[in-house]
């Protein structure tokens, strides 16, 4: 899980330095100030989704997890159920026995 939470945040990393490096691009180029705004928009809503995006992938992740983690606790208490069951029915046969 550590994996791919380094992973995560290395893709975090990478889409803020590149929308601060197509910030800064933009602010140096020569174009218009209304070109210029038009163009951050663009940038500001290609980052938005490309969070939004990512924010997904991440949930599904951890859903997946969490669902897992549940089953695995669920089977866990079904051996425990049987084996709890299983030394009842010895213990009421042993208890016949005597």
């Amino acid at each position: 899980m550590s994996h791919e939470t380094c992973s995560g945040e290395k893709t975090l990393f990478f889409l803020v330095g590149a929308a601060i490096g197509a910030a800064t691009a933009l602010l140096l180029a020569p174009r218009s100030g209304a070109e210029t705004r038009k163009l951050l928009a663009a940038r500001a809503r290609e980052g938005a989704d490309a969070v939004v995006n990512q924010s997904k992938i991440v949930a599904d992740v951890a859903t997946s997890y969490l669902d897992r983690g549940k089953e695995s606790i669920q089977h866990q208490r079904d051996q425990l159920s049987a084996a709890f069951e299983a030394g009842k029915q010895a213990y009421l046969e042993e208890n016949e026995k005597a």
